[in-house]
């Protein structure tokens, strides 16, 4: 197998070189106090998707800083008991897809609501007023104040979706899932281990973990507005120190041990844009109950049978 990361049995070792703030709980438990001011209180716009058994809406919240923010939901029509629900967590620049895609879930009796990412490729939208770059570079937002992270920002919204899909007529609370892979892998962690009462998370090769690894690595891709914000802003890495313990603070390998949940991960052993050892630095500090499915060949690109086993995983809420 080729190698540019660690051997297998060090990255099941592995425990990640980003540094925890010190005051990390404290500054995610003011995130959440933040959030919890913010009315759960949405808009659901119906969409006719031709298919009697389903309805669809755009739905819209108010999301930290007071952000409109957009997802879709699906739900059986008529349907009373309270069943699982899904919430999914897009790619990094990408959207929540069509509303199609999701109706496997809706014929096993599930809800499902797809998050589109503020500032991303869907309809929420950024209020943001970043002093750098906002062409890219979602990670680095925000460095100069954590306070205003875009990703920060980013993660309330998917705990904000979470608590709105356990609002939900025909949701059970006890029985969400989430899931997404890339940064959506990153989101259903952060999600899951922001929100504890997840009760599946199915997360294929997490973004947004390890970044100080992913420096060490030089990868090229979503990472690389890391390198750029240095080339820019600290050519000297007179910083450097610094700017990683702050990146600590939206790193989902701190965040990980909080989940309480069920979790099943993948990792591409050859994966350039979201290396394996960045992988396993979060899946090991997972504490709850745990599966990783390894592809020795593979980077980052489809994944033979992880969309049959996240389907397995999921359906397992009935």
């Amino acid at each position: 197998m080729p190698i540019f990361d660690f051997p297998l049995e060090q990255l099941k070792a592995y425990q990640g070189q980003t540094p925890r703030p010190s005051d990390f709980d404290a500054y995610w438990t003011k995130a959440l106090k933040e959030l919890d001011a913010v009315s759960l209180k949405v808009e659901l716009d119906p969409v006719d998707l031709g298919e009697p058994g389903t309805e669809a809406f755009d739905l819209w919240f108010k999301g930290v800083g007071g952000a409109r923010v957009h997802a879709k939901y699906l739900r059986p029509k008529g349907a009373s008991a309270k069943a699982p629900a899904i919430v999914e967590y897009h790619g990094y620049s990408g959207n929540a897809g069509d509303f199609s895609d999701k109706l496997k879930w809706v014929k096993l009796g599930y809800s499902v609501f797809s998050l589109d990412c503020r500032g991303q490729g869907g309809q929420s939208q950024d209020v943001g007023i970043p002093v750098l770059n906002s062409l890219r570079g979602h990670i680095i937002r925000g460095i100069e104040t954590p306070e205003t992270f875009m990703f920060r920002y980013i993660f309330l919204d998917c705990v904000q979706l979470i608590r709105i899909a356990m609002e939900q007529p025909g949701v059970d609370p006890a029985r969400i899932g989430v899931t997404g892979g890339s940064q959506g892998g990153g989101l259903s962690v952060a999600a899951a281990s922001l929100e504890p009462r997840v009760a599946r998370c199915a997360s294929c090769f997490p973004f947004l973990s390890d970044y100080r690894r992913v420096w060490d690595l030089n990868t090229s891709g979503a990472y690389e507005e890391i390198k750029d914000w240095f080339r820019r802003f600290d050519p000297l890495h007179q910083r450097e120190a610094e700017v990683f313990t702050r990146l600590g603070y939206i790193d989902i390998q701190n965040l990980a041990p909080r989940i309480k949940g069920k979790v099943l991960m993948s990792v591409g052993l050859i994966d350039q844009t979201c290396p394996p050892s960045t992988v396993y630095a979060c899946f090991n500090k997972i504490k709850a109950e745990k599966e990783m499915m390894v592809y020795p060949d593979f980077g980052h690109e489809g994944l033979p049978g992880w969309s049959d086993a996240v389907f397995k995983f999921l359906a397992a809420m009935r």
